[in-house]
This record gives C-alpha cells, sequence and structure tokens, in this order.
C-alpha cells in the first residue's frame, strides 16, 4: 500500500483530460526548419530529392513527438507531409500536410492530389528498416527495389545539435548529476550490484528518467543501465559497450550480475540519463571500506583523459586523433592491458549522444568524423584491474570553439557510499 508520504507527494497531480486533438510538430516551424536544412543540404550533397521517414527516433527528431506513420520530405518543395496510422488524434496547423492512412501505399495518392510531384526514385532508411518494409515502401513509390539510403545523412545531420536540442541535453544532465549524487544514500549494507542498480533505477524514475535507453541498429540492447563490481567487470559481453558483465541472463548478457558488493571493491554506476528525449551518458566510481590506491590512480587517470580531450574536442579536429591521444596516456602510465576492459576491450573511447545513446561522431581508431561546433560526445576512458575491478568515468560534453563543455558535473573522484 502507498504510504502517506507518497500520497502527500503526488495527490496534488490532478488526473489530466483526454485531449480532442494534439499537435503534431511540437519545435515550432524555425527549430523544424534548422534541422530539415541540415537534412536538405546532404540531400543535395549526394542529389536525393525525396525521403521517406518512419524510424522513431527520426520522426522525433523532426517533430519532437513520436507517432506510428511517415514523414515525406522534399528538397524541392513545400512540406515535410505527415502520413499518420496511430494515434488518431494528430492534427497538423495546416490540413493539406498531414493525412491519415491505414497502408504506405495510400501516400502517393494523397500526394498526387494536393499537386506534389513525388520522385519515383525515393530515399528510405535503409539502415533502420526491414528489407520486406524496405521493398514494401519502394513499391508504393513505383519502384521495383530500394536503392537510396537516407539514413547516413539523418546521422550526420542529428550529429551537431541545435540550441534547442542542447537545452534539453543539459536539462537530463542536470537531472542525471542530482540522482548520482544521491547514490551513497540508497545503498544499504549487503547489497548486491543488482540490488542497488534497482533502486538507482527507482530513484531515477522519481525523478522523472523516461527509462527508455535508445539504441541506433540491432546489436546492441540494454536495460536502463549498467552497474559493474569486483570479478563481473571482466566478463566479456557480445555487445559494444565500454564494460561488460555477464547480466542476469543469457538473454540479456550483460551489466550486475548478482554480485555481492564488497568493501575494497570499486562500484561502478553508469545509468540511464534520458529525462527529456536528449539522453546525456555519465559514469561515476562508488566504493565501501577501503579503495585502493592503484584505484584511486587509475581514476584519476580517467579523468584527466576526458579532461585532455575535451580540450582538444576543437572543430576541426579528426575524431581518431582523440583516440590516439587517449591510448597514449594510458600506455604512459602503464596501463595499456586494461584500458577499455581486459579480457575484452572495446573499439572506441568516446561516441555521439542525443536521442540516441551510439551517435555519431565515434572516437575511434579508423573513425574518419571531424569535430564539429555543436557534437555532444560522452567520453570514456576506463579500465578494468584484475583484482580490483572496473575504474574509471564518463562525462557527456557539448562542442564549441573552444573545444568540450560538461555538462554531467558530479564528482569525478570516487565516493563512499560508507
Amino acid at each position: 500500500m502507498p504510504t502517506g508520504r507518497y500520497n502527500q507527494k503526488h495527490q496534488s497531480k490532478k488526473m489530466k483530460e483526454p485531449q480532442d486533438y494534439l499537435q503534431i510538430n511540437l519545435l515550432g516551424a524555425d527549430e523544424q526548419r534548422r534541422r530539415l536544412s541540415r537534412i536538405y543540404d546532404g540531400m543535395d550533397h549526394y542529389d536525393i530529392d525525396c525521403a521517406l521517414i518512419r524510424d522513431n527516433a527520426n520522426i522525433y527528431y523532426l517533430t519532437g513527438r513520436v507517432f506510428r506513420g511517415y514523414i515525406y520530405i522534399d528538397r524541392r518543395g513545400p512540406g515535410p507531409f505527415y502520413f499518420v496510422r496511430q494515434p488518431s488524434t494528430l492534427r497538423a496547423d495546416r490540413m493539406d500536410t498531414m493525412f491519415h492512412i491505414r497502408k504506405p501505399e495510400e501516400i502517393r495518392g494523397h500526394l498526387d492530389k494536393i499537386g506534389v510531384r513525388s520522385s519515383a526514385n525515393i530515399a528510405l532508411e535503409l539502415d533502420n528498416i526491414s528489407s520486406s518494409a524496405a521493398t514494401r515502401l519502394a513499391g508504393a513509390f513505383g519502384m521495383t527495389a530500394p536503392s537510396l539510403n537516407i539514413s547516413p545523412i539523418l546521422r550526420q545531420a542529428r550529429a551537431v545539435k541545435t540550441p534547442a536540442e542542447q537545452d534539453k541535453l543539459i536539462r537530463s544532465g542536470q537531472k542525471h548529476t542530482y540522482v548520482y549524487s544521491r547514490i551513497p544514500h540508497l545503498y544499504q549494507e549487503g547489497m548486491r550490484d543488482i540490488d542497488l542498480q534497482i533502486e538507482i533505477e527507482r530513484l531515477s524514475r522519481q525523478e522523472g528518467c523516461l527509462g527508455l535507453f535508445r539504441i541506433a541498429g540491432d546489436e546492441m540492447e540494454l536495460f536502463m543501465g549498467n552497474v559493474l563490481t569486483g570479478h563481473n567487470a571482466d566478463e566479456p559481453s557480445p555487445y559494444d559497450f565500454a564494460m561488460g558483465g555477464l547480466g542476469l541472463d543469457p538473454s540479456l548478457p550483460v551489466g550486475a550480475d548478482g554480485t555481492l558488493i564488497k568493501p575494497g571493491w570499486p562500484v561502478m554506476v553508469d545509468v540511464n540519463g534520458n529525462y527529456t528525449g536528449y539522453m546525456t551518458d555519465m559514469t561515476r566510481m562508488y566504493y565501501i571500506g577501503e579503495l585502493s590506491d592503484e584505484a584511486r590512480r587509475a581514476c584519476s587517470l580517467s579523468a584527466e583523459i576526458c579532461r585532455t580531450l575535451a580540450s582538444m574536442m576543437l572543430p576541426g579536429t579528426k575524431a581518431c586523433d582523440l583516440y590516439t591521444k587517449a591510448t597514449e596516456m594510458a600506455a604512459e602510465a602503464g596501463m595499456t592491458e586494461y584500458f577499455m576492459g581486459h579480457r575484452s576491450h572495446a573499439g572506441f573511447v568516446g561516441h555521439g549522444v542525443g536521442i540516441e545513446v551510439n551517435e555519431l561522431p565515434v572516437i575511434a581508431p579508423r573513425s574518419r568524423d571531424i569535430i564539429s561546433s555543436g557534437n555532444v560526445i560522452a567520453l570514456e576512458p576506463k579500465f578494468v584491474i584484475p583484482g580490483i575491478g572496473p575504474v574509471g568515468i564518463e562525462n557527456t560534453y557539448i562542442v564549441g570553439s573552444d573545444g568540450g563543455r560538461c555538462i554531467t558535473t558530479a564528482p569525478e573522484e570516487p565516493v563512499s557510499m560508507d
């Protein structure tokens, strides 16, 4: 039964009445134009006239909400045009830009009726949809097979955040930081890693975390985040994350596995920062008892690498140069063997974040990405030291003319939970 304190905290929130309709574009015309202009620049470069978008992350990017349906964009003319399957309550400012449909084969007919000349060769999100879905959508526009891919253009466009997007990330970072400040108060003697993670998740949700951990592609999956301690940190995972862990079941082999939190073992917390639809990424170290000097030294090195790379993140810098600098600093400290894993090593030291947690640019040895003003990048130089466990931090930075500005501001040194 809910406690009186719980009721007192939440009773002021009245039940919302169902709304007659919902505005489909929550961004406003100016903000949407800013985002579309970046996409149109990419389409112009690759000589693509029009595209059909249906991936949730990209729909959210272009409207500020998720709906089931499609967005048709054309760099040559008016638009965008919305084709909505659900919910039925969506409306647009101009009724000739939105249509409720049952199936994608209706889209071309609606465009014809309002005088929009749809191209016979439309670009699709070939990185995000199945082959059968792509073939069906191509057929709806008179093509025998899909040939143009809009996905790379969308990823490049989303890599540079507008001021409105940066504001959402800053607000997520503030909430994220507050939750981490409460972690020492969540620990109770005898907890396992999963017990602590559940309490962190509970507090995160109470503070407004959306819970969803959007990840691009179909090769990675994670629930709310990762809490690691002890030998479990050295268990390789099939996913391309910096840290592994066995997890609780082979169906999701990553993260906490029920290991008891013991004195002297670092507890690495990397938990969901999605409070606004745009997520920050942050890792911090906690412990009980006494932490070894070696663990403290490795954590200090991680923070030093973050600061150094942040100062190097100037517009025009090669992402691969940042990775090289991080590996050089790890080597100079004699930590190469433990850098970004021990039994299994991650092939990057940072990545873009935003609507999804693995956006561009990628800070990796063979990355061709170039740092741009407006990039939002998570740096996570971490170590796994046998006999000690996982060590290191992660911060999220907004790139400006003078480098990366940190928006995840929890203390970087290890924090006692005693």
